[in-house]
């Protein structure tokens, strides 16, 4: 990895790297060699959303910033009496080059571990399989009901993409198969009432999410970003 070729003005904009070119205390070790290694920095502050990727051999700093359907305060703080779902935009659609659409939007779930004290955000698509599962977990028919209800809205606003973009039309079909699946999945596993009469229910534990500061840029996301220019896609159409 070529260190000395980072784009030290746009970090140090940023606050990812300080003057005397050493990176933000905000940011652990762990996080600075994933960030070196082609893992994108999400920071968060009420309803804006920034991410911040190295691309190009690690010369260039890709910026985007986002904005969010609801502040972050006030999804965290509802997500402690049920969970809460969430949508991110960016103002733009087309890409740097202005030759290619580039739908940069996400649809995530925040779910609170009321033993852990702890909320986690979780991708519709990224981590569908984890948040069905936690869903399913849970046996209440009305939650159950919401999240397939969420998983639609998701579902039609792909399919509506699909001509507006037809330059990533391929990508999105993808995801559009992709949260089908996962409507017929949570079909599948919805609860009976009989069952969740019994008053069945189960502990989620879950991991640790800091709340962002959007200026520090201080959480590294577990998804690692693809850097082929060609198909660079936001969170919903990345691989």
């Amino acid at each position: 990895m070529q260190n000395e070729q980072l784009p030290t003005e746009d970090l140090k904009k940023f606050g990812i790297i300080n003057e005397d070119l050493s990176f933000s205390k905000k940011l652990n070790e762990n996080d600075i060699q994933k960030f070196l290694n082609g893992y994108t920095i999400v920071a968060d502050n009420d309803k804006n959303r920034a991410t911040f990727q190295l691309v190009e051999n690690n010369t260039k700093l890709k910026v985007i910033f986002l904005e969010r359907d609801k502040n972050l305060s006030e999804i965290l703080e509802n997500s402690k009496k049920e969970i809460q779902y969430s949508e991110t935009f960016s103002k733009y659609d087309l890409n740097d080059e202005k030759n290619a659409a580039q739908l940069n939007w996400s649809k995530t779930a925040f779910i609170y571990d009321k033993e852990n004290e702890k909320i986690t955000e979780f991708d519709f698509i990224k981590n569908r399989t984890e948040l069905t599962a936690i869903i399913a977990d849970k046996k209440d028919i009305s939650e159950t009901n919401r999240y397939k209800n969420e998983l639609q809205k998701l579902k039609n606003f792909l399919f509506d993409k699909i001509n507006q973009y037809p330059e990533i039309a391929k990508e999105i079909s993808k995801d559009l198969n992709i949260v089908s699946k996962e409507i017929d999945t949570v079909n599948s596993i919805s609860p009976d009432e009989k069952q969740i009469s019994k008053g069945e229910n189960s502990e989620v534990h879950l991991n640790v999410n800091d709340k962002d500061l959007y200026e520090d840029a201080n959480q590294i996301r577990d998804e690692k970003e693809e850097q082929d220019e060609e198909i660079e896609k936001p969170r919903g159409f990345r691989r």
